[in-house]
Formats: structure tokens, C-alpha cells, sequence
């Protein structure tokens, strides 16, 4: 079967499995049972505020523990998973420079090392970790800077990627930068690497781009001990025998024509786009069987195919995944828009046997996202399973067959911009269970493409129809959007997007952030605006909209108290009462200049008189961090808001549901002396449990809350358009409320 027919079959595989439930496609899904936050394994008198990384991992021969390498902290960190479900800190041992990848090979650990003082002088070392006492017992010289590292199935060869990567700092990082790479092997004789069996094989005088400076990146052997070896930046692939270290094959990874591409970074994702002639640039490779592999074509410099494929031995390609891949990014609300110059970038890849099951694990950088396939032959294209989120950045992925365990090694730290740092994720195969991510999807809008969205920030539901909800998207985008969510589906999907307009083209410079049904049709849209902004400060804006996406109406605070405002303005929009008595209530979510100390502001605006009265919420005190409100919606004789902190993972205390009764509350005049009266606010729902049920970290940004026609409950995640998140979006029914 020709390459390009597989594609397409792939591509329809991922439409049809993405429009029903996963588990349909997954009979023994994959599901996320624990996730271990790295810097919870330092070493004593270590500073916690410095990064971390867990970038590649492996596990001990027994399968209790796990291996990353940390390589800003320069040391290995050991994870205690005798108890998957509730991994444990297991202490590191510190290294003499930068750890890349670590195999274990009976009770010894071997870990390659990069020393290098610049790119310009690679240096590099096998440090030999002994488990048992934890201490470095032996360092190899390797003669230059070490990235991959792999173990021959029957023991009795290492190889490992000599890369001596380039420095992208130093003429574009166009190749060629000597000193170039190679390939050094060594003999393993019980258990133990023989130094003395040391093997540098030269890669150099292949590949057409840079012949002299080879860049190997990741190898990996089959049971025949041929040893498979990409070439990233010089976009070629290696087969060597370990035995003889012999070239077996050599051949060019080739290029791949995308179309239906997001090209530009300009806030909004369009799939009109196309490249030609992509070079793949292959960055993991995993053998399948003896003659097959699989590639992550990550294009660490000039490509990035922003998918995968498979070759045999011979350089025949078999499979290309093409756009399909990336096109499942953007219906899961995983695409980086703010880094789409190489798309989803795929860079980690594992193979393993699972039951009777051949799977294929491909992990997007950039998406946060793992894709599961099954492999069904040399002839047939690989069948799409399931999604997998990742953590921020995953890049290490590591099966434990025997323990039904994958797991994921994520290696980028946002602590310092109020993120979360690298986790380690484990994923158990569940068989007879149901997928549990994604939670919510779009399906294909008129363009026969997929609805794209992201960076969800409010909710309303369908005055009518149960199960019928609206949501709006905020400025992670250039343009500003209402979602329309079939809640009834499982997983939730989106089923239509309306931009809004003005003047009858794409309104500019909106962050929505709350949205509400108007009785008389239409909507209430809330715009957060910053008058802090040094360029182009903004204002808080209430929006009269149509059904149609049209912006009828601008609604600005009166200009006295607009100057009282903050950063953090309009966040949710809720409409009590019909009429003359109709009240537009908008949250606030944090303190103004006129506000007392802990506490913000409850809006009322009545169409009917355009006038505006104020009542003030008490805010809920934090250890770290600030408390605010992300949302507000109408729920009997009041008012229901999301209070939440703005922390994350195991530093996230608050996030939850709080009632205010407006009976008997009359709201002040708007710039008055009269003193707003201030609600007194209970309790509804405690929402940190369900965010630690996913046994992901506990999400920052709970955003959006709506009640439906049935009275069924939902809330859901902003996940802040996937710049500097992973991307995941936790959409949750709670059913209906006390």
C-alpha cells in the first residue's frame, strides 16, 4: 500500500475515533492514575526555586522505581512506584555535569554525562551508578557530549549518540559545527559494560546536508542487535550491525508536502495553510519489529513534519501520519498557536507489547499530548487509539508491559512564571474501562476542518435546550469567539464557533471572559479590560450581542469609577429577571482601588434605565497567592460565583463554588457615597476533590460554571491557550446542586 493512501486512512481514523467515545476505539485504555511533582525529590539543602527537568526516564529491572535525569539540577532522581498509584520520593544521586539518558543493566545504573565546557568543545563521560548504595563508582570517558542512550534486548551492548550538538547561537546554527558526532558501543559481559570493549563508529561522509557533522540524536537496537540512529538536523537515518559495526543501510529521511496547516502567528488558527517539501528531521526512533521503526519527526532546525512515520531497515517508507496528528490537537484545544512555527513538534516515541497488543506511543512537545496507536502489520497503517495529556513538555516516555504502566517524563518548569514545574506522569491500561481524557472535543466545522479552540474563560447555558451550553474564549486569541458545547456527549464536544463582529468584520482588542443568555435573544458578553497596560490599555466592557456574532451594543462603566479600576476586571456575566426588571450582574474578580482589603465587587447594570448599582463579595484569605472571582451565574433567589486562589498543583487551596442570596439586597448607586451593602456569601461545593480525581496536578484556572434547561451543573478549565500550560482542559458535570 502506497504511503500517502495510509495517511489519509490514518487521518479519517483520528476524525472517526475523535467524533465517539475513545473507549469505543481503546478496549484496554490507558488512564492517568498519579503525577509526581519533581521538585518534591530535592536533595537536602538544595533551592527549591531553581528548575528542575525531568526529561528522559527509564526504571529498575524489578519495576518499583524510576530513573529521570534532572539535568539544571546535574544529578538522577529515583521515584519509589511499588504503589503506582501513589508514587514516592526515592532521593537522586548528583552527577559531575548534565545527565542526558540512563539505562540499567542489573543492579547498575549507566548514565551518560555531558561535561562539555562549550558546544565548541564536547565533553562527555558514562558515569556507573551502583542502586544498591546509590554512589557513582566508575566514570567512562566518551570523548564527547553524550545524548541517547540505549541496551541491546539480551543484554550485551550499549549504545549510545555521541551528538556534540550544534550551537544555535552561532551562524543561524547552520551546519556544519565540528567537532562532528559519532556512535560509540561497548560489550556488556555479566552485567557489567566492558570498557575495554569501547567502539566509536564513524557516521560521517553519509548524509548529503552536512556529511562532516553527523548530529546523531537517539538510537535504539532490535533483537537481531542492529542498532537504528537518526541524524536530526542532517535529516538521515543509520543502520548499524553491533557486532561488526557495520553500516548496514544508510538513507534519507525525506520530506512530506503538508497542507491544511496553521502557518502564522497571528492569534488565530487557520488551517488554510500549506509547506512543501518538509524535511522530517527525525528526532526519538523506536524499532516495531526487526525490520520496522517508527520516527518522531520533531525538526529541531529546519523541518518538523508535526507528525510521524515508518520505515523499514531498507529506507522504504511505510507509513506517514501527516496533518492528522496535528489536526487532533486542535479539536482537543491542544494546539500552540503562540508556537506554531513547527506545529505540534513531535519529539518522544516508545513501542511495547501490551497483552496481545503491539502499541506505538508518539508524544507532541508543544501539544502536551501523548497519541496511542496499535500496530497492525507492515501493511496496513497503525490504528488510532486513544489521547494521553502529558504534563508540560512531554519527552521521556517509558512502557512497563509487565506492570500494564506507561509513563511520562516531563521536563518543562514554569514555577517561576506561576506554572507548574516537570512532573512525572503514570498511566495504568485499564481493560473494560472508559478513556478519561479528552473531556470535551470539537467536531468538524463547514470547511470539513476541525472547530478550534482554546483558552475557554466563560459559561452560560441554553435557556431552553438541557444539555446546551455557550462559552466564550479569551485574548489567548486575536479574535473573540462563542463556542456552542453539546454537553450531552461524552466526551462534551463543541458542535458550532460564532465569531463576534463589528461593523461586519472581526472585532479587536475583546478579553471575554463571561457570557450570559439575554432573554429577548441573544447574548451578554463581559470584556476584562487592563488600564494598566502600557501599550494600548483597554477598558472593562459590557456587550450587547446577537445571535449572530454581531456586536450591538458597547456598554463602558462611567468614567469615575472605570479609573478605580485594576489589572483584574469583568470576569462572569449572569442576567436575573425579564424586562424592566432584567439585572445584568457582572463579577470582578479582584479588589479595585475603591474597594476595601478582601474584598471585590458584584456589578448590576439594568438595561432598562442604563443605570448601574454596586454590592461587595468577601473574599476568602490565601497563604499564597491572591483569591478572586472567575465567574457568576443565576441559581435560585441568587447568585452562584467560582472563588478561586491562583495557585496551582499541590499549592492550589481554594477553588470552589460560593452561593449569595439577593433577596432583600438593594445594590448602591454606582459613584455614590451610599455604602454597597456586602453579601453574605455559603459554601456549595468544594471543587479541589474532583481536580485531584483526575490524579493530574490540580489545574489554576477553574473558569467557567453554568447551570442548564435540566438544572445539571458544569464546570470548566481555562487552559490559558497552551502558552506555558499543558494545554489540558478539565470539562466536569456535577449534576444538579443541593
Amino acid at each position: 500500500m502506497r504511503p500517502m493512501l495510509l495517511a489519509t486512512a490514518s487521518a479519517a481514523v483520528l476524525a472517526l475515533v475523535a467524533l465517539s467515545a475513545p473507549s469505543l476505539a481503546a478496549d484496554a485504555p490507558f488512564n492517568r492514575i498519579a503525577t509526581f511533582n519533581v521538585v518534591e525529590n530535592l536533595p537536602a539543602g538544595a533551592d527549591p526555586a531553581k528548575p528542575t527537568a525531568a526529561e528522559i526516564i527509564t526504571y529498575t529491572e524489578d519495576g518499583n522505581t524510576l530513573i529521570y535525569s534532572d539535568s539544571p539540577g546535574e544529578r538522577i532522581g529515583f521515584i519509589d512506584i511499588t504503589d503506582p498509584a501513589a508514587p514516592k520520593a526515592a532521593g537522586v544521586v548528583a552527577l559531575d555535569g548534565e545527565p542526558t539518558t540512563t539505562v540499567v543493566i542489573g543492579s547498575k545504573a549507566y548514565v551518560g554525562v555531558n561535561t562539555s565546557e562549550s558546544k565548541a568543545k564536547p565533553s562527555g563521560h558514562l558515569a556507573v551508578v551502583d542502586l544498591a548504595t546509590r554512589k557513582v563508582e566508575d566514570k567512562i570517558d566518551l570523548g564527547g557530549q553524550p545524548d541517547s542512550i540505549t541496551k541491546s534486548p539480551d543484554g550485551r551492548y550499549l549504545a549510545i549518540a555521541i551528538e556534540n550538538e550544534r550551537d544555535e547561537e552561532v551562524n543561524d546554527g547552520a551546519l556544519p559545527q565540528l567537532p562532528g558526532g559519532n556512535l560509540t558501543t561497548f560489550e556488556v559481559k555479566d552485567g557489567r559494560v566492558v570498557d575495554a570493549s569501547k567502539r566509536v563508529i564513524d557516521l560521517t561522509g553519509l548524509a548529503a546536508i552536512a556529511p562532516e557533522d553527523p548530529e546523531p540524536e537517539y538510537v535504539d537496537i532490535n533483537s537481531r542487535n542492529e542498532v537504528v540512529v537518526t541524524l536530526q538536523e542532517n535529516n538521515h537515518i543509520v543502520v548499524v550491525d553491533l557486532p561488526t559495526g557495520k553500516i548496514l543501510s544508510h538513507f534519507s529521511a525525506g520530506t512530506v508536502d503538508l497542507d491544511k496547516i496553521d502557518t502564522k502567528k497571528d492569534g488565530v488558527i487557520d488551517l488554510s495553510g500549506s509547506m512543501k517539501a518538509v524535511p522530517r528531521e527525525p528526532d526519538t526512533v523506536q524499532w516495531i519489529d526487526d525490520n520496522r521503526f517508527v520516527i518522531a519527526n520533531e525538526g529541531d532546525w529546519k523541518g518538523g513534519t508535526r507528525g510521524f512515520s515508518i520505515f523499514d531497515k531498507t529506507g522504504k517508507l511505510l507509513f506517514e501520519s501527516g496533518t492528522a496528528p496535528e489536526h487532533m490537537a486542535v479539536r482537543l484545544g491542544h494546539y500552540p498557536e503562540k508556537r506554531n512555527k513547527k506545529g505540534i513538534e513531535m519529539e518522544g516515541a516508545e513501542v511495547a507489547t501490551f497483552g496481545d497488543d503491539r502499541l506505538i506511543f508518539v508524544a507532541s512537545e508543544r501539544g502536551s499530548l501523548v497519541f496511542v496507536y496499535r500496530d497492525k502489520g507492515p501493511g496496513a497503517a497503525p490504528e488510532f487509539l486513544q489521547v494521553l495529556p502529558g504534563g508540560v513538555g512531554p519527552e521521556g516516555l517509558m512502557a512497563l508491559p509487565k506492570r500494564d504502566l506507561f509513563v511520562t517524563a516531563a521536563e518543562t518548569d514554569n514555577r517561576k512564571d506561576g506554572g507548574i514545574g516537570s512532573v512525572v506522569t503514570l498511566y495504568q491500561r485499564q481493560p473494560g474501562a472508559t478513556a478519561t481524557y479528552p473531556t470535551l472535543l470539537s467536531v468538524d466545522g463547514p470547511d470539513g476542518l476541525p472547530i478550534w479552540w482554546s483558552a475557554l474563560s466563560g459559561f452560560a447555558a441554553d435557556a431552553k435546550e438541557a444539555g446546551k451550553l455557550y462559552a466564550v474564549t479569551d485574548s489567548a486569541y486575536a479574535q473573540a469567539r462563542i463556542l456552542t458545547i453539546d454537553a450531552t456527549a461524552k466526551p462534551a464536544k463543541i458542535t458550532a464557533a460564532t465569531v463576534l463582529t463589528k461593523d461586519g468584520e472581526p472585532a479587536k482588542g475583546l478579553d471575554l471572559e463571561g457570557i450570559a443568555v439575554r432573554p429577548e435573544g441573544g447574548f451578554w458578553v463581559a470584556s476584562e479590560g487592563n488600564p494598566e497596560k502600557k501599550e494600548k490599555p483597554t477598558q472593562n466592557l459590557l456587550l450587547r450581542v446577537g445571535a449572530d456574532g454581531a456586536i450591538a451594543e458597547e456598554i463602558a462603566l462611567p468614567e469615575a469609577v472605570a479609573a478605580q479600576a485594576g489589572r483584574f476586571g469583568f470576569e462572569g456575566v449572569a442576567v436575573v429577571g425579564t424586562g424592566a426588571d432584567e439585572t445584568v450582574w457582572i463579577a470582578v474578580q479582584r479588589e479595585w482601588k475603591d474597594d476595601p482589603k478582601g474584598f471585590t465587587k458584584l456589578l448590576a447594570y439594568k438595561p432598562a434605565d442604563k443605570s448601574w448599582g454596586v454590592v461587595r463579595y468577601p473574599l476568602d484569605k490565601a497563604a499564597k497567592g491572591w483569591v478572586g472571582l472567575s465567574e457568576v451565574s443565576p441559581y435560585k433567589d441568587g447568585l452562584i460565583v467560582i472563588e478561586r486562589d491562583n495557585q496551582i498543583g499541590n499549592d492550589a487551596v481554594i477553588k470552589k463554588l460560593a452561593f449569595v442570596s439577593l433577596k432583600d439586597v438593594k445594590p448602591a448607586p454606582l459613584g455614590s457615597e451610599v455604602t454597597p451593602p456586602v453579601l453574605v456569601k455559603s459554601e456549595v461545593k468544594d471543587l479541589l476533590p474532583l481536580f485531584k480525581a483526575t490524579h493530574g496536578y490540580v489545574l489554576d484556572k477553574v473558569e467557567s460554571f453554568a447551570i442548564d434547561a435540566a438544572g445539571n451543573a458544569f464546570i470548566v478549565t481555562d487552559n490559558d491557550g497552551v502558552d506555558g500550560s499543558s494545554g489540558e482542559t478539565q470539562f466536569m458535570s456535577l449534576g444538579k446542586l443541593n
